[in-house]
């Protein structure tokens, strides 16, 4: 008999058969609040009405227009909404499928744009698993080891973790950019820097958010040294952080912006932003692929950008990540094991530590299988996944948070024998 590879384990015992809103139906019939959204991914919910009838309708009409050898209506009205809502100047698009394919579409072009071979990486980040991507990623070895070499050309300087170093976020930021500057000096020089690459909120890395000055700091460095400054908001976009994109927080700028998985609520599409005038500098043939635009997933985003904007989503996110974030705090504040709560809107993380403060996976891991039997879905995270992140749909109501909050305090307690 044939079967998934065995590497493929999932993170719940769940054979899901239906989902619905921030829920999800398993085989048993039990019903499962769904705090992972696929990954960030169905950011309208499972199985959004709206979203589901886009579909439907484009299921019946074109499924496949590749676009290097036609154009169909929805990648044009998908132009469009974008439009609306990305920064000013990030006025052209290329679309792939994934976040990987994206990010190495973004360092494609930033080394042919500005003719130089290295890019920067924050450690902790996670840009994806294929081959660039992954000599990219910094948030944990399984992403990268086992089939060196790895791409060249890449140097990785810190992050200011301010909870990993046992520092502020004002001194862990002025370390950071102190050591970007010596990597400059020291190990790739300006004119060889294409661009840096950094992710608003750390994903895999921890659900670690940036800093305002860390961020207004590479962005400085950027325009000085003549590099690009590209943000991975593959999962702190459309709405995820409270603001539609991640970098709002901050108030910077990207030269080059990559976006993925809460795009299309669950189709696979990805893209890169630039301005026209960067992207003409892509060489001719540097772009393309034959599934990326499908004329489905084109469908499914205009129709996932309409109900974030007519349901007030991005608004949603703040009002329940804050309200998400409080219970967690509460919970954290008599359980000496979550050394840390953190994250924006409703990408939320609670770092597990032993009594000494090191990184503790074996209690996150239990916590997020106690969650399982208390009705509720999570995921791990962070270089020893000890960190249990919380990415609900942006739909989710003060009923489900409510819900969601009384089921983890429940899984922490059976989780660090406390109950």
């Amino acid at each position: 008999m044939t079967a998934l590879s065995p590497h493929l384990r999932q993170a719940t015992p769940v054979v899901a058969v239906r989902g619905e809103g921030v829920h999800l139906y398993g085989e048993d019939g039990r019903r499962y609040l769904d705090f992972t959204a696929g990954i960030g991914v169905t950011s309208t919910g499972h199985c959004h009405p709206r979203v589901v009838a886009a579909a439907q309708e484009q299921v019946g009409t074109l499924i496949h227009g590749q676009y290097t050898t036609v154009l169909h209506r929805p990648l044009r009205q998908l132009v469009e909404k974008l439009g609306e809502v990305l920064p000013a100047g990030l006025d052209s698009l290329f679309f792939s499928n994934s976040g990987s394919e994206a990010v190495e579409s973004a360092l494609r072009l930033a080394r042919q744009a500005t003719g130089r071979p290295n890019v920067l990486v924050c450690h902790g980040g996670f840009h994806g698993r294929t081959v660039a991507a992954a000599s990219m990623t910094t948030s944990g070895t399984r992403f990268r080891s086992g089939f060196s070499p790895l791409m060249s050309g890449v140097v990785v300087t810190p992050f200011p973790t301010a909870f990993r170093y046992g520092w502020d976020e004002e001194t862990a930021t002025r370390f950071a950019l102190r050591e970007l500057d010596y990597t400059l000096r020291t190990i790739s020089s300006p004119d060889d820097t294409a661009a840096v690459v950094v992710e608003p909120v750390l994903g895999e890395g921890g659900y670690v958010p940036a800093t305002r000055a860390f961020l207004e700091g590479l962005r400085e460095r950027a325009d000085r040294h003549g590099f690009l400054l590209i943000l991975d908001e593959v999962q702190t976009g459309v709405g995820r952080t409270g603001r539609f994109w991640g970098h709002d927080h901050f108030g910077v700028v990207p030269d080059v912006l990559v976006t993925a998985k809460g795009l299309a609520s669950g189709f696979p599409l990805s893209g890169i932003a630039a301005s026209e005038e960067l992207m003409r500098k892509a060489w001719p043939g540097s772009q393309g692929g034959t599934y990326g635009a499908n004329a489905v997933a084109c469908a499914a985003a205009c129709a996932t950008l309409d109900v974030v904007r007519d349901e007030k989503l991005v608004e949603n996110a703040e009002a329940m990540g804050a309200r998400l974030r409080a219970g967690l705090e509460t919970v954290a504040a008599t359980t000496p094991a979550v050394g840390d709560v953190r994250g924006l809107g409703l990408m939320l993380g609670s770092e597990f530590v032993t009594p000494d403060g090191s990184p503790d996976a074996g209690t996150a891991a239990r916590v997020q299988r106690a969650a399982v039997d208390e009705g509720l879905l999570l995921l791990l995270c962070g270089a020893w996944n000890q960190v249990v992140r919380m990415i609900p749909a942006l739909v989710i109501d003060e009923t489900s948070v409510d819900e969601g909050l009384r089921a983890w305090t429940a899984a922490v307690a059976a989780g660090t024998g406390t109950r």
